[in-house]
């Protein structure tokens, strides 16, 4: 690695450590009886039916932090190639990590893909990708982040507004302390680092318990991420993404990375523009050409249908190819255990 592939994956890790950090120097507790939280609790009272002195309550115990502010103004993601991200997420660590935890809950895990269509190393890569297997799972309170983010960052203050709601709303329905949960600066939460907003919408109960656990139910975290593949359409036994080449045939300049989010072409209409890959799949089906810097230059695949779910869990096309291959490999290696 570089100095600087060191560096911005120290922060990248460090921006998701486990443990509490220590306290931020700059924090402060809420103050309810600003205009914008006041208005807040106003809307809160009488759109979703809350106690106002219950509320005032648990937002007063919320802290604004700064830090929180400077991670999510500069991810450093953002500042990483594709050979430099994939780095951080298929090391033999996390390759082996993944493996143990395929053997410990097969049987969880093969009824959970029997019954999504999800296949088991795709559940396996999301959460390898996402917390490590649970190792990481984040440092600040959920509450803190989403009030620092829908108070005190007006970029995206809509967003975390809205998730805000949805948070106070879930630890409603679920029984939970909102004090409570702990998650990463965004407020993502538990092993499959779940929005408040796709908590509710597509966490589920795989255990039959009555609970949604998604911090410490392996098969509730399972079922969870197979069902939010499930309802953002992926497709049972197809394709995920082919390595490719560009032939004589493909006119004009190498394309560049981005961060490409919908297939815009057909299998049939690549090939003829020189586009050279695999794929059993029909001439008419979706694809996209996708161009990545790797470690040892310029990487095309071709991205079908279900690349592009995985997207809508992270609207990431390194994300999706990471995580995407990290279950390739743990699938692999369990197969190789297995003969």
């Amino acid at each position: 690695m570089t100095n600087r592939t060191l560096v911005v994956a120290a922060a990248l890790l460090l921006s998701v450590a486990c443990a509490r950090s220590a306290e931020d120097p700059g924090s402060v507790k809420v103050d309810v009886d600003s205009p914008k939280v006041a208005t807040f609790i106003d809307e809160m009272v009488s759109e979703h039916g809350f106690d106002r002195d219950t509320l005032r309550k648990v937002l007063s115990q919320a802290e604004i932090k700064p830090s929180i502010i400077r991670k999510i103004s500069t991810p450093a993601e953002r500042t990483l190639t594709w050979g430099e991200y994939r780095k951080i997420f298929l090391t033999k660590e996390r390759i082996n990590a993944g493996v143990t935890f395929w053997r410990e809950h097969r049987e969880m895990l093969e009824r959970i893909s029997k019954e999504s269509g999800v296949s088991i190393e795709m559940i396996v890569g999301i959460i390898g990708v996402e917390t490590y297997f649970g190792r990481i799972t984040g440092s600040d309170r959920v509450l803190d982040a989403l009030a620092t983010l829908a108070f005190e960052y007006p970029k995206r203050a809509r967003f975390f507004r809205n998730e805000l709601v949805q948070f106070l709303i879930l630890t409603r329905e679920e029984e939970l302390d909102a004090t409570a949960p702990i998650g990463s600066y965004a407020g993502a939460m538990g092993r499959p680092q779940f929005m408040p907003s796709s908590f509710r919408a597509y966490a589920v109960d795989a255990t039959g318990d009555g609970k949604r656990d998604i911090w410490n139910d392996w098969a509730d975290v399972s079922g969870s991420v197979a069902n939010y593949f499930l309802e953002h359409g992926w497709r049972a036994g197809e394709e995920v993404t082919s390595q490719a080449t560009l032939s004589g045939q493909w006119k004009g300049p190498v394309p560049e990375p981005r961060n490409t989010l919908k297939a815009s072409d057909t299998i049939e209409s690549l090939s003829k523009k020189g586009v050279v890959f695999a794929t059993d799949l029909c001439a008419d089906s979706k694809g996209e050409l996708l161009t990545y810097e790797g470690s040892n230059g310029a990487e095309h695949w071709v991205g079908f249908h279900n690349f592009f779910v995985i997207t809508k869990y992270n609207r990431s096309a390194m994300y999706a190819l990471a995580a995407h291959q990290l279950g390739q490999e743990i699938a692999s290696r369990v197969a190789s255990h297995a003969g």
